[in-house]
């Protein structure tokens, strides 16, 4: 197949459900010679922050002389940004070549997307022979198709409420389906908490269990390490020693991340704790990489921020007289929605707030709306051509009865963000979030393909 028809084989593949379970991977791999067998991993589970920890521990990787593999999901508007080596993606006719490959093998046999992809992103890391593989979870952990890799060192970033059709509707259930990615004796970094709040003595409880089970030893984000702000709007990173394994002995002062957010602090804890991890099996990374990596870490379509001229569609500088000024952020669930709205109160200013919005009616669509709806001036509801799209109507009706007379809908996405330019001005924000993948459309819109 080339690479069109490699695509159109896969988007197929979507009107198979989503299937959780490891026991069909495991067979196909085998088929396809176990290529996952010859190559190392990092595993990085968990609700919000997977990306941004997993894109700055390839940057900073990279920046060292490393071949890193990335494998991330879901994608903005190509498909072959979920597979990276380095800073290059995977091209058109590397996809095609391994896309045929698991063609061939499958016959007539279904596979969902998501395992199509994994299988693809592990046989392409295996061809380019990478030194290590950055490997982020679907969906979930236990069951997810990524979890047939035993790797270095194990992330889970932290556990709220998601995705809760399929990995349960307790914390303790999320949280369970999460840690299910830790196996025996691999070192696990988390930022789950230190168990100060209720819902985090839920979820550290649970995490807690499973590494007492298999023998993981549990670095703590406000534990065993810690990142704290300055005064001049910087980081310093440091971690306590203790006895055992793996010990954390790194002290950084003064960072900086390129990431936009307070919450990206806990995120580069996280990186650099598993760096420190990574300094046991030969990955060495330095004090001079790890600030200089740190002002080059791109993320796009979170808390991305850019200006553009209504006129001809141009990037132009924030703040000049015919400019608009946009904000794109995947945030769909609570936490993630609590995080945008911390960013949008702390580290942008702007007159008035235009929200651009469109969910997928199997999220709890409501709880978020309630949260972002406090700051807008102006919520435009969209939809996606997508059959999990919710409606603009439900959306609308899912405000708080105060504010929906700021609220409008539109039927497509271009229309809404046609409103949006109309009423803006350029001391407006326009911010548009409620579904990565509406940031995906949006982002082609006004930017153009991101690869």
């Amino acid at each position: 197949m080339n690479y069109k028809e490699t695509w159109t084989f896969l988007d197929n593949l979507q009107f198979f459900k989503i299937k959780l379970g490891l026991e069909s991977m495991r067979m196909f791999l085998q088929e396809l010679g176990s290529p996952e067998e010859g190559l190392k991993f990092v595993h990085v589970a968990g609700t919000n922050g997977k990306g941004s920890v997993a894109v700055t521990l390839l940057t900073l990787l990279a920046k060292a002389g490393y071949r890193v593999g990335l494998y991330t999901s879901p994608h903005l508007s190509s498909v072959r940004e979920r597979f990276r080596i380095n800073d290059e993606y995977i091209s058109e006719e590397e996809f095609a070549e391994e896309g045929s490959r698991i063609h061939d093998i499958l016959a007539d046999r279904q596979i969902t997307y998501f395992e199509f992809t994994t299988a693809l992103a592990v046989l392409w890391f295996a061809r380019r022979k990478v030194d290590l593989v950055i490997l982020e979870v679907g969906l979930g952990g236990r069951l997810d198709a990524t979890n047939v890799v035993t790797p270095l060192v194990s992330i889970i970033t932290n556990v709220s409420m998601d995705h809760e059709m399929y990995l349960g509707n307790t914390l303790a259930e999320i949280a369970g389906e999460k840690a299910g990615i830790i196996k025996e004796s691999v070192p696990v970094i988390s930022g789950v908490g230190p168990g100060e709040t209720g819902d985090e003595r839920i979820v550290l409880s649970v995490v807690e269990r499973f590494c007492q089970e298999r023998k993981a030893p549990l670095f703590l984000h406000g534990r065993d390490f810690f990142v704290e702000s300055t005064e001049d709007g910087k980081w310093d990173y440091w971690a306590m020693k203790r006895r055992g394994c793996c010990q954390l002995r790194l002290k950084v002062k003064g960072l900086f991340s390129n990431l936009k957010g307070k919450y990206q602090m806990e995120n580069t804890g996280l990186a650099l704790a598993t760096l420190e991890i990574l300094d046991r099996f030969g990955f060495s990374v330095d004090e001079a990489i790890i600030r200089s990596g740190l002002r080059e870490v791109s993320w796009p379509g979170r808390l991305e921020s850019f200006c553009i001229s209504p006129d001809d569609g141009s990037l132009v500088e924030c703040g000049s007289e015919n400019s608009l000024h946009y904000l794109l952020d995947g945030a769909h669930n609570p936490a993630g929605v609590a995080s945008l709205c911390e960013a949008l109160e702390n580290d942008f200013e702007y007159a008035r707030l235009i929200i651009v919005w469109a969910s997928m009616s199997d999220k709890d669509f409501a709880a978020p709306l309630r949260q972002i709806g406090k700051f807008a001036d102006d919520i435009i509801f969209t939809r996606l051509e997508y059959e999990r799209s919710a409606q603009p109507e439900q959306l609308l009706n899912a405000l708080p009865d105060d504010i929906q007379d700021r609220a409008s809908c539109e039927s497509s996405l271009e229309s809404a963000l046609a409103k949006a330019a109309e009423i803006a001005t350029p001391a407006d924000l326009i911010c548009i979030a409620g579904s990565l993948y509406m940031v995906g459309e949006a982002r082609k819109l006004l930017r153009g393909e991101l690869i």
